[in-house]
């Protein structure tokens, strides 16, 4: 049975050019079971009407908050507490900032501020007006507050612009949902330390050595790792990327911090090492710019070996986290090298991945892996990045034999 059966969502529908996949969540929510109830935004109405979510939600769909009829029996109230889960999808900018503020201005606003249920939030905008600090300061508001961000996912949108900012489709908001209503977390009561993105190794107070890492795959683990219940410590080198819910991010630029980081959060269950980290740091960082002389070649630059973070952490003894899992970027021999680096760094397992130029794979949004155990090799399907640690939560879970 679903874990959505018999539960009730009240869905708010707020403006956006997205509005139109809140009726595909709807078809799927009344395939599982579950009862919704829709609130509209008066700027919803402009993309989808009333007799649509109607009848396909099979419940009377609220707009007004002036209704003489609902508010005599303070209908917002009612609305706000009948639900087991509020969710709004799409979340414009404009809602999540009215939820920031503690406005009401409206029958969704005021019901989002009277409800004591548990809220769950799909944005969807502009990318611009996703990366813009107000709604990334409101996003982090929220999440503070204990409100469930799933999405945005990156791709082209109706405004011709490509970016983070669209909304999540329907079965990834259906999954979040499901996983809200799934009960315990087999993961409940561990603790993970993820490493994610590149480090910057400073030159001068203006360059560094750094590599293409986005940051995606290390943020979804850490991600999947929360969903599962586990208290989950991000240490990040910079990325442009949001940083997943539920997760505590501890923001570094160095490899050395990185390391400090790592075992300043030890002693962890788990430990996922898949930050692209900088092999070599310039020895002696100037502490001012390095000027271009006419005539002159370029500077030398006499590099040092950074800290090998998976191999410190690996280390047996007490503070050894129970499974230690490394990731190999590799453009050649990829099993090899995942193989010997398993063992010369004494991680468990060896997430490989194939990063030349051609996979794409380097700050693109999908992967394509190899699980390198003392079992033998498991390779997987090109999936995207979410998808690849979502599975990779599913083989910890086993391995722990957690229940």
């Amino acid at each position: 049975m679903s874990a959505l059966a018999g539960k009730k969502v009240l869905l708010v529908i707020s403006g956006g050019i997205a509005a139109y996949k809140a009726l595909e969540l709807i078809r799927l929510l009344r395939a599982n079971g579950c009862a919704v109830t829709c609130v509209l935004t008066p700027n919803g109405t402009q993309f989808v009407t009333p007799l649509s979510l109607q009848a396909l939600s099979e419940s009377r769909v609220f707009t007004d908050l002036f209704s003489l009829t609902d508010e005599s029996e303070m209908g917002h109230i009612q609305l706000s507490r009948s639900a087991d889960l509020i969710v709004i999808a799409p979340a414009s900018a404009d809602i999540l900032a009215k939820m920031a503020a503690g406005l009401a201005d409206d029958l969704a606003s005021t019901l989002l501020l009277a409800t004591d249920k548990p809220v769950l939030a799909a944005p969807a905008m502009n990318v611009r007006m996703w990366l813009h600090p107000a709604t990334q300061a409101n996003i982090t508001t929220l999440r503070t507050r204990g409100v469930i961000i799933t999405g945005p996912d990156e791709g082209p949108m109706a405004c011709n612009e490509f970016g983070p900012g669209r909304l999540a489709e329907p079965p990834a908001i259906l999954a979040a949902i499901e996983a809200f209503f799934a009960g315990p977390k087999p993961l409940a009561g561990l603790h993970a330390l993820v490493t994610s993105g590149p480090t910057h190794e400073p030159i001068d107070p203006v360059r560094y050595i750094a590599n293409r890492s986005s940051g995606r795959q290390g943020h979804a683990i850490a991600a999947a790792l929360a969903d599962a219940g586990a208290r989950v410590t991000l240490v990040s080198g910079p990325v442009a990327i949001p940083d997943p819910p539920g997760v505590r991010v501890n923001a570094i630029e160095t490899a050395a911090e990185m390391l400090r980081a790592c075992q300043a959060a030890l002693p962890a269950d788990i430990a996922v090492f898949a930050a692209a980290v900088a092999d070599w740091g310039v020895m002696k960082t100037q502490d001012r710019k390095i000027k271009k002389v006419q005539g002159h070649g370029p500077p030398s630059l006499e590099l040092t070996t950074n800290p090998d973070i998976l191999a410190a952490i690996a280390v047996p003894g007490p503070m050894r986290p129970r499974l230690v899992i490394g990731f190999a970027a590799e453009t050649d021999d990829l099993t090899a090298n995942a193989q010997a680096k398993r063992v010369r760094k004494n991680a468990d397992w060896i997430v490989a991945n194939d990063v030349s130029p051609a996979s794409g794979i380097m700050g693109g949004t999908e992967n394509t892996v190899q699980l390198v155990t003392a079992n033998g090799i498991e390779a997987w399907p090109t999936l995207a990045k979410d998808d690849v640690a979502r599975r990779l939560v599913e083989r910890i879970v086993a391995a722990l034999e957690v229940k």
